[in-house]
């Protein structure tokens, strides 16, 4: 895979999907090193801003050379990024992380991805890339489910839905719709909130399958330098001795056994 680099690119188009929730498509090369499970990091104009803010890549479209990226607005940087509109200019540096290791999931697996909130985004891409058999169990707060459609359109395999209110699908969690409709996966793949991850974690432990975890974690650089998303390891780090990693550089995805979370 190409190496990491900073260019100024095209916003194709943007929308609102979703109160807070935006779907901004972006014209770069960047697209065709894009994988599953990766990020980008936007540079904000406002100066005062400072850092770049990662987003993760919800597609990537390499023969048209477009990323798409669904994000929430959570501060000053990605309320800028949600007034852009088609032509106008963004500077990004990418591709950033090591992503969902789709390779894994083999052929006569049942491969289960569990999404939650805007945890949901990533899945899409490797729904896509994925060539097994896909159970699809996303999480929402309540009936304004974003990117169902896309999945229920774009993503071979099953898709269910889990609502805290009870307002679609099962009421609940991803877990509790995973055992409410008898899903038993054979690899795991989630990304979502950390309550989320450490049930998922321990539903692979006593299930005794592989589980890999994507960590949202508030990243400054991006690249590694400042050490401001480091989370803990079981292994000691080869290179600092520590049971630490870097979620932007080593991650964001790990092996559920490899972090204590």
């Amino acid at each position: 895979m190409a190496g990491k680099r900073k260019e100024r690119a095209r916003v194709a188009s943007q929308r609102l999907l979703a109160p807070g929730i935006y779907d901004m498509r972006i014209a770069t090369d960047l697209a065709k090193d894009a994988g599953c499970g990766q990020f980008v990091a936007l540079y904000p104009k406002d100066k005062s801003t400072l850092l770049p803010r990662p987003i993760s890549i919800c597609e990537a479209d390499r023969q048209a050379g477009e990323l798409r990226l669904v994000y929430r607005v959570a501060g000053k940087g990605t309320a800028e990024f949600s007034h852009l509109q088609a032509g106008d200019s963004v500077d990004l540096l990418g591709v950033l992380g090591n992503g969902f290791p789709a390779g894994r999931a083999q052929r006569s697996m049942t491969a289960a991805l569990l999404g939650g909130g805007i945890g949901v985004p990533p899945l899409l891409e490797l729904a896509k890339e994925l060539d097994c058999d896909r159970r699809i169990v996303v999480g929402y707060r309540d009936s304004q489910c974003f990117l169902r459609e896309d999945f229920e359109a774009q993503a071979p395999g099953h898709v269910y839905i889990a609502t805290e209110d009870g307002s679609v699908g099962t009421k609940g969690n991803v877990m509790d719709a995973l055992r409410e409709n008898g899903i038993a996966p054979d690899i795991l793949f989630a990304c979502g909130p950390l309550p989320m991850l450490r049930a998922v974690k321990q539903y692979a432990i006593e299930q005794g399958i592989l589980a890999y975890l994507s960590l949202e974690e508030r990243m400054a650089c991006g690249v590694g330098a400042c050490l401001g998303c480091v989370c803990q390891t079981a292994g000691v780090d080869p290179h600092s001795h520590v049971h630490n990693a870097r979620v932007c550089t080593d991650g964001p995805v790990f092996e559920a056994r490899e972090v204590e979370i």
